[in-house]
This record gives C-alpha cells, sequence and structure tokens, in this order.
C-alpha cells in the first residue's frame, strides 16, 4: 500500500480533524474560526465568549480556602 492511501483511511471521530470536512465551524458572534468554544453547543470564539460571558449566564467564581 502507498502512502498516500493509508494517510486518510481511518474516519476522524474526534479532534479538529473530524470537523475539517463538514460544514465550516464559525463563531456565532464574529464569523471567527480558531478558538472556538463548542462546549454545551455556544460555538463562540473565546474572544467573543470572554465579552459576552456574563450576558449569557456564566459568572465567575473564586474559592478561597483558608
Amino acid at each position: 500500500m502507498a502512502h498516500e492511501s493509508v494517510w486518510y483511511s481511518r474516519p476522524r471521530t474526534y479532534g479538529k480533524g473530524a470537523r475539517q470536512w463538514q460544514v465550516v465551524r464559525l463563531s456565532r458572534v464574529c464569523t471567527h474560526r480558531a478558538g472556538l468554544i463548542r462546549k454545551y453547543g455556544l460555538n463562540i470564539c473565546r474572544q467573543c465568549f470572554r465579552e459576552k460571558a456574563y450576558d449569557i449566564g456564566f459568572l465567575k467564581v473564586c474559592i478561597v480556602s483558608d
């Protein structure tokens, strides 16, 4: 078998390789592709998440142990 026929012979089920052949994922807010937060179906780039996190309902929690 040649190297070219083996390189992508297995389907990717995780990571960026699994998503690059599907519909291109963009941030809902700014159409940026890098640093995408996909958890909970957010699909927001990390910069926009930092700006909009409080409006969405995320709170920063600081646990201080004495």
